[in-house]
Protein backbone atom coordinates (compact mmCIF):
# COMPACT_ATOMS: atom_id res chain seq x y z
CA UNK A 1 0.00 0.00 0.00
CA UNK A 2 2.87 2.37 0.79
CA UNK A 3 4.40 1.78 -2.65
CA UNK A 4 1.09 2.62 -4.31
CA UNK A 5 0.63 5.83 -2.34
CA UNK A 6 4.21 6.94 -2.96
CA UNK A 7 4.20 6.16 -6.67
CA UNK A 8 0.73 7.56 -7.27
CA UNK A 9 1.54 10.68 -5.24
CA UNK A 10 4.72 11.29 -7.24
CA UNK A 11 2.79 10.69 -10.46
CA UNK A 12 0.11 13.17 -9.39
CA UNK A 13 2.76 15.79 -8.62
CA UNK A 14 4.41 15.25 -12.01
CA UNK A 15 0.99 15.50 -13.72
CA UNK A 16 0.31 18.80 -11.99
CA UNK A 17 3.69 20.14 -13.14
CA UNK A 18 2.86 19.02 -16.69
CA UNK A 19 -0.49 20.79 -16.63
CA UNK A 20 1.13 23.96 -15.28
CA UNK A 21 3.68 23.85 -18.11
CA UNK A 22 0.94 23.27 -20.67
CA UNK A 23 -0.73 26.54 -19.66
CA UNK A 24 2.44 28.44 -20.62
CA UNK A 25 3.83 28.83 -17.10
CA UNK A 26 7.44 27.69 -17.47
CA UNK A 27 8.51 28.51 -13.92
CA UNK A 28 9.23 24.85 -13.11
CA UNK A 29 11.77 24.59 -15.95
CA UNK A 30 15.44 25.44 -15.76
CA UNK A 31 16.28 29.11 -16.24
CA UNK A 32 18.15 28.29 -19.44
CA UNK A 33 14.97 27.00 -21.08
CA UNK A 34 12.83 29.88 -19.84
CA UNK A 35 15.17 32.50 -21.25
CA UNK A 36 16.11 30.83 -24.54
CA UNK A 37 12.56 30.41 -25.81
CA UNK A 38 11.02 33.45 -27.50
CA UNK A 39 7.82 34.99 -26.19
CA UNK A 40 5.70 33.80 -29.14
CA UNK A 41 7.04 30.24 -28.70
CA UNK A 42 6.43 30.04 -24.93
CA UNK A 43 2.97 28.53 -25.30
CA UNK A 44 3.84 25.81 -27.89
CA UNK A 45 7.05 25.01 -26.02
CA UNK A 46 5.16 24.75 -22.73
CA UNK A 47 2.51 22.53 -24.30
CA UNK A 48 5.06 20.07 -25.65
CA UNK A 49 7.16 19.95 -22.49
CA UNK A 50 4.00 19.75 -20.40
CA UNK A 51 2.65 16.92 -22.54
CA UNK A 52 5.87 14.97 -22.06
CA UNK A 53 5.75 15.59 -18.32
CA UNK A 54 2.08 14.63 -18.18
CA UNK A 55 2.76 11.33 -19.97
CA UNK A 56 5.45 10.50 -17.42
CA UNK A 57 3.09 11.34 -14.56
CA UNK A 58 0.29 9.18 -15.94
CA UNK A 59 2.75 6.32 -16.44
CA UNK A 60 3.77 6.60 -12.78
CA UNK A 61 0.15 6.55 -11.61
CA UNK A 62 -0.65 3.55 -13.81
CA UNK A 63 2.42 1.70 -12.53
CA UNK A 64 1.37 2.40 -8.95
CA UNK A 65 -2.13 1.12 -9.65
CA UNK A 66 -0.84 -2.07 -11.29
CA UNK A 67 1.53 -2.63 -8.38
CA UNK A 68 -1.34 -2.18 -5.93
CA UNK A 69 -3.39 -4.80 -7.80
CA UNK A 70 -0.33 -7.08 -7.81
CA UNK A 71 -0.09 -6.81 -4.02
CA UNK A 72 -3.69 -7.95 -3.76
CA UNK A 73 -3.62 -10.77 -6.34
CA UNK A 74 0.06 -11.82 -6.51
CA UNK A 75 -0.09 -11.98 -10.32
CA UNK A 76 3.54 -11.60 -11.44
CA UNK A 77 2.48 -10.56 -14.93
CA UNK A 78 1.13 -7.29 -13.52
CA UNK A 79 4.58 -6.22 -12.35
CA UNK A 80 6.07 -7.02 -15.76
CA UNK A 81 3.30 -5.15 -17.58
CA UNK A 82 3.61 -2.21 -15.21
CA UNK A 83 7.37 -2.06 -15.61
CA UNK A 84 7.16 -2.09 -19.41
CA UNK A 85 4.41 0.54 -19.32
CA UNK A 86 6.48 2.75 -17.02
CA UNK A 87 9.60 2.49 -19.17
CA UNK A 88 7.66 3.25 -22.36
CA UNK A 89 5.91 6.19 -20.69
CA UNK A 90 9.18 7.68 -19.46
CA UNK A 91 10.92 7.23 -22.82
CA UNK A 92 8.01 8.74 -24.79
CA UNK A 93 7.60 11.61 -22.33
CA UNK A 94 11.29 12.44 -22.38
CA UNK A 95 11.41 12.19 -26.18
CA UNK A 96 8.57 14.72 -26.50
CA UNK A 97 10.23 17.07 -24.00
CA UNK A 98 13.63 16.78 -25.69
CA UNK A 99 12.01 17.38 -29.08
CA UNK A 100 10.48 20.61 -27.74
CA UNK A 101 13.81 21.71 -26.28
CA UNK A 102 15.65 21.05 -29.51
CA UNK A 103 12.97 22.71 -31.64
CA UNK A 104 12.43 25.86 -29.58
CA UNK A 105 15.77 26.23 -27.74
CA UNK A 106 18.08 24.92 -30.44
CA UNK A 107 19.51 22.41 -27.99
CA UNK A 108 19.03 20.59 -24.73
CA UNK A 109 21.88 22.33 -22.91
Amino acid sequence: MVAFITTAGLGLLVCILGIVNMTGNLSSLHRYHRHRVTEENRRPFGRLVGLGTLIIGVALIAFGALFFVFEQTQQDALVAIGTVELIVGIVVGMAISFYAMIKYNKGIF
